[in-house]
């Protein structure tokens, strides 16, 4: 990270109409891009090793892929300068197969069977497909018009040409880009380090798993949320387990983590009316605003940098309903992380879809509302909610395959109007 990076105070004085007690969700988002440096460090890897991480330079391509100009498909390879409106009868001179060059000459009037992937022998640049000829010993004879000069060749390098870019630094690799890689003769490949990420729910009503029931209390189901969304993400996930809401206790998680993170999420104790003590152990460590965002769910929320044995964590501080943190979770922290972990940062592709129900909308907020989207019988995309939109009801992200995101200045929604939905697949 940088050795000088801005304080909050200065990156709000960036943001035209900062406002932390009603700042829109785009505007959170901006605050974030400026508040999170990339990680630098770098490692390398084996291709096994490497499905979800984020490359740390361009892959230049050492070679040209394919290599040679080659047949599509099983077939006839041919001189397409001999192809007229009329049958042409040609004589076969033997079978190229895929592995090693032609050793023949082909000269006028000529053809070579050959297989899949096999050298074009030299002077052909034509494959006619095998079930469109006809074949008589040594003779092939194939019709007019089933084959065009050139059809049937896959060109050298036209895929990738040596010394062109394969694939690009802040790329996260998928499984096609471990394939790229693997075409390339490539067995390792440098990547950034994994971003650490120490999480801890706080306040005394929590239980951890294995205590029993008692009054009043709950059991934490936000730690297992997060850390279920970010083992999605790649990162080193350090679990802090609940702190309870003690000074003393959360002063020791909060230098705990920052001294071992490059990020630190918690959830609760933001909200207006709950205890200071956690916000106010953010304030004693480090540099952090509280805001209300115009948003629901997920109105409060904690940002910062904490500071601990010459190093900086950023801090997120969530709320602590479920759903809430899940929402903030995937609009805002998602997003700073894939930045903090190197990655080309892309905004969500949103679906859209009518909506198969009324939705009543206040404008001046975004709105998440946990939706389903089907395909109707004619084909249309209908998006509707799960019912209960409480912060509290886990179970409708269950039943959900994404948000129905209603826009800042967007009011009431009516049956059959056009809404946007971010889908869940492969986020959580």
């Amino acid at each position: 990270m940088s050795s000088t990076p801005k304080t909050l105070e200065q990156i709000a004085a960036e943001l035209q109409g900062y406002d932390p007690q009603a700042l829109s969700a785009d505007r959170v988002n901006d605050f974030l891009a400026r508040l999170v440096e990339p990680t630098t460090e770098a490692e390398t890897v084996g291709i096994f090793d490497a499905l979800g991480r984020v490359l740390a330079d361009d892959v230049v391509s050492p070679i040209s892929v394919p290599p040679h100009d080659n047949s599509a498909m099983d077939g006839f390879a041919l001189r397409g300068s001999e192809l007229t409106d009329r049958p042409l009868t040609l004589r076969n001179q033997g079978t190229a197969y895929a592995g090693k060059a032609w050793a023949g000459a082909v000269g006028p009037g000529e053809c070579v069977k050959i297989m899949t992937g096999a050298i074009m022998p030299a002077g052909l640049d034509t494959v006619v497909p095998i079930e469109f000829v006809k074949v008589d010993g040594d003779t092939v004879t194939l019709p007019p018009g089933v084959v065009k000069p050139g059809d049937n060749r896959r060109l050298l390098g036209e895929d990738l040409m040596a010394g062109q870019p394969a694939l690009r630094r802040g790329q996260t690799l998928g499984p096609a880009a471990l394939g790229l890689l693997a075409s390339l003769g490539l067995a390792t490949v440098r990547v950034v380090r994994r971003a650490r990420v120490a999480y801890f729910s706080t306040g005394d009503e929590i239980l951890s798993l294995g205590e029993p029931p008692r009054e009043g209390a709950v059991y934490d189901s936000n730690r297992y949320t997060v850390f279920g969304l970010l083992t999605r993400m790649g990162v080193e996930v350090i679990d802090l387990g609940v702190v309870k809401d003690e000074p003393a206790l959360l002063e020791a998680a909060f230098r705990d983590a920052a001294a071992r993170a490059d990020a630190i999420i918690t959830s609760g104790g933001v909200s207006m009316g709950e205890a200071d003590h956690t916000k106010a152990m953010m304030k004693q460590l480090g540099d952090v605003a509280f805001w209300r965002i115009a948003m629901r769910p997920g109105r409060p929320m904690a940002v910062g940098r904490l500071n601990q044995a010459g190093r900086s964590a950023v801090l997120f501080g969530l709320p602590g309903n479920p759903v809430a943190v899940m929402v903030t979770f995937l609009a805002f922290v998602r997003p700073a992380l894939q930045r903090l972990m190197g990655a080309e940062v892309q905004a969500p592709v949103l679906l859209q879809a009518k909506s198969g129900e009324a939705m009543r909308k206040k404008p001046g907020r975004t709105e998440y509302q946990r939706g389903t989207v089907v395909r109707e019988a004619d084909g249309s995309l209908v998006a509707r909610t799960t019912g209960n939109q409480g912060s509290g009801v886990l179970s409708s992200m269950v039943q959900a395959n994404g948000l129905i995101v209603l826009r800042h200045d967007q009011g009431n929604v009516a049956v059959g109007d056009t809404v946007e939905v971010m889908l869940f697949d492969g986020v959580i």
